[in-house]
């Protein structure tokens, strides 16, 4: 509803379409808090009842968590977009007009993930999970006029999109096994085993592909071509996050799993350390940000993959924690470059002074995302060391490793931001520019102050994900246990790896290089131009002539008929029946055919193709003569005699010259035309067969034809359904050729075919 009366609003004035959407945004977080503080809710009813289909969603915890975030964290944005964004259309010369589409995708976007997150059934979540990434496509794509933009929203859509057909048949096993698309149904039902390995891990594929995780991280960073608003909302709390919301929601059945477990440990790990690395030699604002979000991501799957109540719950307020942080953050970056016109940290450097407030209320962001004390972020790295220390010293060396790389280069980040000697040239920005930046900074602190509620939120979603009660209490400890003494060692090797920065950013640059020689990025580029040029071959190949095109359907789908038939059992499908005589006059009819078809094949006289062509309908009209329909065949050789004298009068005005050089035309590979005729023919004749020796048990159409047939004052179905039941498709398909027909005598006349 929202998305319909933003785009409403933007086009009777395009500046109402901000605050429209902002209050539907509101309005939201409003319903949404309502509905928690009520005890939730479900809605189930029948979607589709023939495919067991049902339209069941749930405002439970993990559902609650991902609503306020899309809602809460879009409300900011939107607020922000207002005075951003016709800033970027003005520096454009662009029209005020067009932002009024970024509006309505976002609100869509905003629809949809809220929807994703409630979703209770695996084809619903598949519906909602594709309306995300055609939201994202346009809002990725939001400057079309530029190519980096339509090639990264491209990107975007390519990377999820496919991997989204790995959620799909995920599901279709899951059901295939369990007559069920229902998540808790399936979390009651399904046990481990190859089938849950597969399954849940092509889910997690799907998953891992939207939060941007090793190796299908590539295409975060090039969506930072979209603009910032986009950026904040999409890469912080809405898009990405609707990675790790997919594998919480599935969670009670990847965490039967110790294969699965273990791979989200891995990619995780791996995701923390690429991306970490890779923000520590970006100089782009929001390319920094990007991989930023790559490496915190990476601690999410990292701790669902530690399991247990710390991993579930924990994950749950990381998400909240970086959502809060990190959308401040690439607001940051967009206030920044719209007071400098500087997008890069080596032009940028002392805008405290000029910039006081975002420098603060920023500064709050970094320190959240950096986990210091008086912040929420402090809270996340405990669950996330608690989480660790139940599975061992070496996770507990690896998780202080990554909270010391946070540190790192949020500090980076902020600082080359904002200390350091003011630069000439910056301006002030609009208030609403800085107080979204604001806002979300103060939660920040008040969520490391009053932990209480955001604890809340996390254990209700953890507990959705856990399957069982994951109580933590994230709070204060001023004492020696180890989750304090691990974050001590992340402050100081944190520090260690800035002051250090001279020693490591050679083989960091290096390790950025290798990723662009032969990283997945390079490999999805090679990839692409590869089908482009494959394309491009049966493109050209299609439409050289009509016989290529016509080829061009036959070909493939009598490969694939082929491949049907090779891995389907065939055993008594295909039935050789007696051959009476009182068949014979089918056989005759069948090797007219047969002759008649041979004979087009070789024959060069363009009256002489006419006529062999008609004896093939001809001869059908015998066949139904013979086996007592004379209706039917009077109607056949009234259609065939039509179709002959049109051809032959369409022959007729055709210049003589032009139907002598095409006879005389030598015949171009022979050997491919049989080729694509033997395909064409046995994929035919394997389907006919298959058909017709094993005819389907229940009830067909043809049934109700032949029972309606006498209401329609019909003596035969065919004439009922051309004249009746099908009229008007009839009168249309006389009405297409009517217009071909006139089309082709125009054109004649004009000389243009001659």
């Amino acid at each position: 509803m929202s998305a319909p009366a933003a785009l409403l609003a933007g086009a009777l004035r395009p500046r109402y379409a901000a605050p429209v959407g902002a209050a539907f945004a509101a309005l939201a977080v409003l319903a949404t808090v309502r509905g928690w503080s009520a005890g939730g809710g479900t809605v189930d009813v029948p979607w589709a009842p023939t495919y067991d289909l049902r339209f069941t969603v749930e405002l439970d915890g993990l559902a609650v968590l991902y609503a306020l975030l899309a809602t809460g964290i879009g409300c900011a944005v939107l607020v922000y977009s207002s005075h951003y964004l016709p800033l970027h259309l003005e520096h454009e010369g662009r029209p005020e007009s067009e932002g009024t589409s970024f509006y309505f995708f976002i609100l869509l976007f905003m629809g949809s993930m809220v929807g994703l997150a409630m979703a209770q059934d695996l084809i619903l979540l598949f519906v909602f999970w594709d309306l995300t990434a055609i939201a994202s496509y346009y809002l990725i794509g939001f400057d079309r006029h530029e190519e980096d933009s339509r090639a990264s929203a491209l990107m975007a859509l390519l990377v999820t999109g496919i991997t989204a057909v790995f959620l799909l048949i995920g599901a279709l096993m899951l059901y295939a096994a369990h007559g069920t698309f229902s998540i808790p149904e399936l979390t009651r039902l399904t046990e481990p085993g190859p089938l849950l390995a597969v399954a849940g891990g092509l889910i997690a594929v799907a998953g891992l592909a939207k939060s941007a995780q090793v190796p299908f991280h590539f295409w975060l960073p090039r969506a930072m071509a979209a603009p910032t608003p986009v950026s904040a909302y999409l890469h912080s709390a809405a898009m990405v996050a609707a990675g790790v919301l997919l594998i919480g929601r599935v969670y009670p059945l990847i965490q039967k799993s110790d294969l699965l477990l273990d791979a989200l440990l891995v990619v995780g790990l791996a995701s923390m350390a690429v991306g970490g690395v890779l923000a520590l030699t970006r100089d782009v604002l929001k390319q920094l940000l990007a991989y930023s979000t790559v490496s915190q991501y990476g601690y999410v799957v990292f701790m669902y993959g530690l399991g247990g109540k710390y991993g579930a719950a924990g994950a749950a307020f990381y998400v909240i924690a970086h959502a809060l942080s990190k959308s401040a953050l690439f607001l940051t970056a967009g206030a920044v470059t719209e007071a400098t016109g500087e997008d890069r940290l080596s032009r940028l450097g002392g805008m405290r002074k000029p910039l006081p407030m975002l420098a603060l209320a920023s500064g709050l962001a970094a320190a959240g995302l950096a986990a210091l004390p008086l912040t929420i972020g402090f809270f996340k790295d405990e669950l996330f060391f608690g989480a660790a220390l139940e599975r061992g010293p070496v996770f507990s060396a690896l998780t202080v490793l990554g909270a010391a790389l946070t540190f790192a280069y949020i500090w980076r980040f902020w600082s080359g931001i904002f200390l350091g000697a003011p630069r000439d040239g910056a301006c002030g920005v609009p208030v609403a520019l800085v107080a979204p930046v604001v806002a979300l900074g103060a939660l920040v602190l008040v969520g490391g102050v009053f932990v209480g509620p955001f604890a809340e939120l996390a254990v209700a979603a953890g507990t959705v994900s856990y399957d069982a009660p994951a109580v933590v209490e994230p709070a204060y400890h001023l004492d020696a246990r180890p989750e304090n003494l691990m974050a001590l060692a992340a402050y100081a090797l944190g520090v260690l790896i800035v002051v250090s920065r001279p020693v490591w950013s050679g083989a960091a640059m290096g390790v950025s290089r290798l990723g662009e020689v032969a990283g997945p990025e390079r490999l999805y580029d090679l990839t692409v131009r590869g089908l482009n040029r494959f394309s491009d071959f049966v493109h050209r190949a299609e439409v050289r002539d009509l016989r290529s095109r016509v080829a061009a359907i036959l070909l493939p789908a009598g490969i694939l008929v082929g491949v049907g038939f090779l891995v389907t059992p065939t055993e008594g499908a295909y039935r050789v029946g007696e051959v009476r005589a009182q068949d014979a006059p089918l056989i005759l009819a069948l090797l007219s055919v047969a002759v008649a078809s041979l004979t087009t094949t070789i024959t060069r006289r363009h009256v002489t193709l006419a006529l062999v062509l008609s004896s093939a309908g001809f001869v059908l009209a015998l066949v139904y003569a013979f086996f007592g329909a004379p209706d039917v065949a009077l109607v056949a050789v009234l259609v065939e005699t039509i179709l002959t004298l049109v051809f032959v009068a369409t022959l007729k005005l055709v210049p003589r010259k032009v139907l002598h050089r095409q006879a005389g035309l030598p015949t171009e590979r022979p050997r491919r035309k049989v080729f694509f005729s033997v395909i064409a023919g046995a994929f035919a004749f394997a389907v006919v067969w298959g058909t017709l020796s094993q005819p389907a048990a229940e009830r067909s159409v043809a049934d109700e034809h032949l029972r309606l047939t006498p209401e329609a004052h019909a003596k035969d179905a065919v004439t009922a359904i051309l004249a009746d039941f099908r009229g008007l498709d009839t009168l249309g398909e006389i009405s297409v050729v009517a217009l071909v027909l006139l089309a082709v005598a125009t054109l004649l006349n004009a000389g243009r075919l001659r």
